[in-house]
């Protein structure tokens, strides 16, 4: 069964740094783009970054740009968001996402918040 088990999350202050993990298992994690989506409370779902499958192809939301940073290490099927000069508004519980002709399978989540 495929898992996507995020960490890493907690409290930052604004203009904090943080860096999440996601960990995955039970697929060949290196055939396949990944992503960070996040939802801030009452929100809805929000795209922030998708990397490719052999870590060659970045993207990133307008909102993070400059700000995040995606990657990934294929060899211990792991992929990475380090996140720099948080604002409150990147509060939100951030998503692993698989993509494959859609996004097929989601983390449970790891909460960031924001604030001072």
């Amino acid at each position: 069964e495929v898992q996507l088990v995020e960490s890493g999350g907690g409290l930052v202050q604004p203009g904090g740094s943080l860096s999440l993990s996601c960990a995955a298992s039970s697929f060949t994690f290196s055939s396949y783009y990944m992503n960070w989506v996040r939802q801030a409370p009452g929100k809805g779902l929000e795209w922030v970054s998708s990397i490719s499958g052999g870590g060659g192809r970045l993207y990133y939301a307008d909102s993070v740009k400059g700000r995040f940073a995606v990657s990934r290490d294929n060899s211990k099927n792991t992929l990475y968001l380090q996140m720099s000069s948080l604002k409150p508004e990147d509060t939100a519980l951030y998503y692993c996402v698989r993509y494959q002709n859609g996004m097929d399978y989601w983390g449970k989540g790891t909460l960031v918040t924001v604030s001072s």
